[in-house]
This record gives structure tokens, sequence and C-alpha cells, in this order.
């Protein structure tokens, strides 16, 4: 019977190193371990085991030292590795059921996985048997089964948190609209810019709640672009989307560059019910700020339905009414979403009520006001007015310069008007026919922000490339720069150098032909390098 018993604690010791989830919990008490790898740090190569990766730093157990490295200055190979571990850890927690209609407000792992229940039944059967020998290896059997199953779903939850974004896939997304907003990301965010003015239809028509608003353009750029999470994290508890939480500012970005807000206003009311939305779902705000409050479901016009509509600032994306392969709609959980066979998240915008987003499915932070940060910032020229209970917008047209509109309204049987403009030095006029009679107000505004040319890909592509026969420096002509790293290859594809930042020494460099690639992006510049 010891025999038995000795066999038995072998068998649960090497079936725990097996069914690991990841090395986050594995603590090395030798100088080597089956987990240890080779690790490249700059110049230094490092044996340890890979402990966890969290806002971009990855943990590495070496010789029982914890070693914090940041995940872009690891080697490409070692970054491959993490990524593969990753995504098991992440396949390997998937949710079983989808399709809920109420599930949690996390999406992890509620079913217990096969191993786990066979594991467990021999656990509680080494201790019944050890009880009979040893009462005092009996608890300590007891004490290591729950921590077993205390690490078993802890663990599924805190692998779902280590879902990292790819910012080129986000990045195509806005692709047909690149005309009017400029990209870019950086390791925690992508950041998307724009002047908040939709140019493939008609704003303000149709309105029949009017609050005397209209839109101008913003400058959501550089340092107040829109920020989307590259590492969204589900949420332990979810915030809703209602009459209280997020009522001021945007809580996804539309694929145009405009920003979405509540369905709610900031004075509870629906917005769509209230007939305060135009056409197309949106009005303009206190600031002059265009926005819409449902799915803009419309830009499926210009792009196709395997592409979202738009990002919600928790990371996750949004489709409209059908899956992104074309199929119907899957069954929607409380957040008004659900993730996909590859156990992505993602929302959908319907035609009613929560129309996209019902509670935000990850993390997401809100400020003593309830807006969610980091949050853009609109800004206005003139005082905002009161609503104009009654008045329907019949038309906002363009005026000849593309330098304001023309706004068309009726009210109680009557047509007024109102004509707006601005000069590239934020000098902005009103001319109001109406009610009230004829007027013109002036007011001074900040310089009218324009879109850069150049999307972020091609901005790298025309960057200027220094080299002065020892370094190699990187010169962009924007601030709105998302360089992750340098690396250089030699004529066979085998990676010789890289480092982190916009220079690279070539100290110790052979004559040759090499190759530069600025990550993330794959663009490469041939380098000719003569000691």
């Amino acid at each position: 019977m010891k025999y038995f018993l000795r066999i038995f604690i072998f068998i649960c010791l090497s079936t725990l190193t097996n069914i690991q989830a990841h090395d986050a919990h594995h603590h090395i008490h030798k100088n080597t371990s089956p987990h240890d790898r080779e690790w490249k740090i700059g110049t230094k190569k490092v044996i340890g085991a890979l402990l966890s990766m969290k806002n971009g730093m990855v943990s590495i157990e070496s010789n029982a030292d914890i070693i914090s490295i940041p995940y872009i200055t690891l080697s490409e190979s070692d970054r491959a590795f993490i990524d593969k571990r990753y995504e098991l850890i992440r396949r390997f927690n998937l949710p079983r059921h989808h399709n809920t209609v109420n599930p949690p407000s996390h999406e992890i792992n509620q079913e217990i996985p096969i191993r786990y229940i066979l594991l467990g039944i021999l656990f509680l059967s080494g201790i019944f048997i050890a009880q009979s020998y040893s009462p005092k290896l009996a608890m300590l059997s007891g004490i290591a089964f729950i921590g077993f199953i205390g690490y078993g779903f802890n663990n599924g939850y805190e692998a779902l948190q280590m879902i990292q974004t790819n910012p080129l896939t986000i990045d195509s997304a806005f692709t047909p609209f690149k005309s009017e907003v400029v990209t870019s990301w950086n390791t925690q965010y992508f950041r998307v810019g724009s002047i908040g003015i939709a140019k493939t239809h008609e704003m303000m028509k149709g309105i029949t709640s009017w609050q005397q608003q209209v839109p101008i353009p913003q400058c959501y750029l550089n340092a107040n672009a829109w920020s989307i999470p590259l590492q969204p994290v589900m949420a332990q508890n979810s915030i809703p989307v209602d009459q209280k939480h997020f009522t001021r500012g945007a809580i996804a970005i539309a694929i145009n560059g405009i920003p979405i807000f509540n369905p709610y206003t900031n004075t509870g009311i629906d917005a769509y019910l209230d007939g305060q939305l135009d056409d197309y779902g949106g009005h303009s705000g206190r600031a002059d700020d265009y926005h819409y409050h449902i799915a803009p479901v419309h830009l499926y016009a210009f792009t196709s339905i395997a592409k979202p509509i738009a990002y919600a600032f928790d990371g996750f994306a949004i489709y409209g009414a059908l899956e992104p392969d074309g199929s119907a709609m899957k069954t929607l959980d409380s957040h008004h979403g659900h993730a996909d066979a590859s156990g992505i998240y993602h929302y959908h915008g319907t035609n009613s009520a929560p129309y996209m987003i019902a509670s935000f499915a990850g993390e997401v932070t809100e400020d003593s006001t309830y807006q969610l940060i980091p949050q853009a910032t609109a800004k206005g020229v003139r005082p905002a007015l009161t609503p104009l209970k009654g008045a329907t917008i019949t038309a906002l047209t363009p005026n000849g310069s593309n330098s304001g509109y023309g706004l068309k309204y009726t009210l109680n049987g009557q047509t007024y008007s109102l004509d707006y403009s601005w000069t590239p030095q934020g000098n902005y006029t009103y001319v109001f026919n109406d009610q009230n009679g004829n007027r013109t107000n002036s007011y001074k505004g900040n310089p009218i922000c324009t879109i850069p040319a150049t999307s972020v890909q091609e901005e790298f592509q025309q960057s200027t490339i220094t080299y002065d026969g020892q370094s190699i420096r990187i010169l962009f002509h924007t601030d709105m720069q998302s360089i992750l790293a340098l690396h250089l290859y030699d004529m066979q594809g085998r990676l010789i150098r890289e480092q982190q930042g916009d220079i690279m020494h070539l100290n110790g460099l052979q004559k040759g032909l090499y190759f530069l690639r600025l990550s993330p992006l794959s663009t490469m510049h041939t380098i000719h390098h003569h000691p």
C-alpha cells in the first residue's frame, strides 16, 4: 500500500506539471527546469522560465530571481514564444458557451475541464488513502488540492487579461476613411485622429427635436486623439451604459472618425426616441461637436461585413446586425455582444435599445462625473443654446468653399435658416434668419485643424533615414509616431541587431548589405554599411 501511495503522488505531480496553463505559478527550485529557455536581452542571454506578461512587461524567473523586461525589447524569437504561449492560454481558457442570454459580466471559462475533474478524483482518493497512514500527509494533500483548484479558476481569468489586439487589424477597419482619419499606436493604445465632421452623409437632416447646435470642426488629433486599448481586459464588475454612467463624453469611435456617445443624453433621455438624432443617428452637442448616439450601421456602405464599423473604448470591436462572416447574428449576452468562434469578444449594433453597448464587457475607467477616461475633448466657440421645440431640420448643405454649412428648418409651418462659416484662423460667423428676425454673431475660436495627407504607415515609408558611418537615425515628420523597435537583418534574413528608439548603433558590424525593419510595420529599408 505504501508503494501505491508513492506511485499516486508521482502521477499527481507529473500531471500537474503537464497541465499548467502557463508558467506564472511555477517556481524554480533548481538551477534549471523543463520550462527554462534562453532569453536574449540586448547583448545578454538569460536562462529562465516565463512567469507572466502584463502592461507590456514580461517577468522571467532565473535562478529564483525575478527579472522584468519590456516586451518590445525582447528578440523576435522570444516575442514569438510569448505570443504562442498566451495564444495557447487564451484558447485553453475560452468560454465553452458564448451564446447565453444572461451570462456573467466577464467571459471566463465557466466549465471545469475534464482533466481537472479526473485529477480531483485522484487527489481525493489519495487523501482518503493517506488518511489511514499519515493524517499530516492527508492534510497537506488537501491544502494542495484546494490550491490547485483555485489556481485553475483564477488562472483562466488571468489568461484572458493577456489578450493583445494586433494594431494592424484595427487599422484595417479605418482604411476606407483614411482621408478623414489618421491612425497611430504605441504599446498601450491605438489612436484615432479626426476633425469630427462626417463627409459621406448629410448631417443633422431629420432631427425633430433640435438643440440649436450645429457641426463645426474639432481637433481630435495628436494628444487629443481617441484612444482604443490594445490589451483589452474582461471586466470582473462591468459598468452599465445607462442614464447615470457615461452620459458625458464618448464610449466608442466609428471608423469614419466620428465619436459615439451613450444612447442616453446628459439629461437621461433616449436621444433616438426623443427625435434628437438625424437620419444617420447623430447630432451636435453643446460644443457644436457632431457625434452618433447609436451604432453607425450605415458605414457598411463603405466597408465589408467582415470589418467592424466602430471600436468601443474597452478595446472590443462593434459590428452590425450580422456576424463578421455574414451569417445571422447569434444570441447576444447582457453586454449586447458575445465572443466569436476564436474566443475574441465583440459587440453588435441593432435598431432597438440598448442599440450597441448595454454594459462594458471590458475594463474601463470613469472619472468622478461618470465620464470614461481617457477622453478626447471637444471645444465650442459660442455659448450653448436652448432646445427649439417643434423645429424639424430639413437640410444641412456645405457652402461653396467647404468652410461652413447652410442649415434649414421648419417651425410652425415656416421655413428658417442658419448659415455659418469659419476661416482657417478660427473666426466663426453665424447668420440667423429665424422667428426672431435676422442677426449675425461672430466668435473667435482656435485655428482649424487639418488631417495629415498621409496615414501612419505612409509616414513610416516617407521617414528620413540618416547614416553617419557609425549609426542610423530615423527622423519622423509627425509627433504621432508609433515605432516600437529597430531590427537589422543580414542578406540571409538573420536578425543581427535590434534596438528600441530612433537610433541604431552599428559598432562592430562587418561590411555588407543589411535590411532595417521599423516595427511593428513590415516596411524594409536597404542599408549599405561601410565601416
